[in-house]
């Protein structure tokens, strides 16, 4: 049997912007998606800690070392700049090879920098 667990998360990090006219997506500081073993193209799942809205999309790889953390397109309307957001990848594996997966878990700072 396939089932879907937990891949990757990157937990409470700040909007740092929010571009309505744009094709769609959430750029990501490329420290952080990569220390999260995450893809650019990846599909995520952000959730919004300030007002509980849950939403898909992809990833976009932002500039190393800036910590953004910008909705684009229409996610744009599910956030304000400077709410917390949690994201989350998933992968689809056996479940004996599930029971034993450990996903990777970020914790960045305030800053979306990542702790060392």
């Amino acid at each position: 049997m396939i089932i879907e667990v937990l891949k990757s998360k990157i937990h409470r990090v700040k909007v740092t912007q929010a571009e309505l006219n744009y094709v769609g997506s959430i750029t990501i500081d490329e420290d952080l998606i990569e220390a999260a073993n995450i893809i650019p193209n990846e599909k995520v799942q952000i959730v919004n800690n300030n007002n509980g809205a849950r939403f898909e999309t992809y990833v976009i790889k932002g500039e190393r070392g800036s910590g953004i953390v910008c909705l684009n397109g229409a996610t744009a309307r599910l956030a304000q700049v400077g709410d917390i957001v949690i994201i989350m990848s998933y992968a689809s594996m056996e479940m004996e090879e599930a029971r034993r997966y450990e996903p990777i878990l970020i914790f960045p700072d305030t800053d979306n920098k990542l702790i060392r």
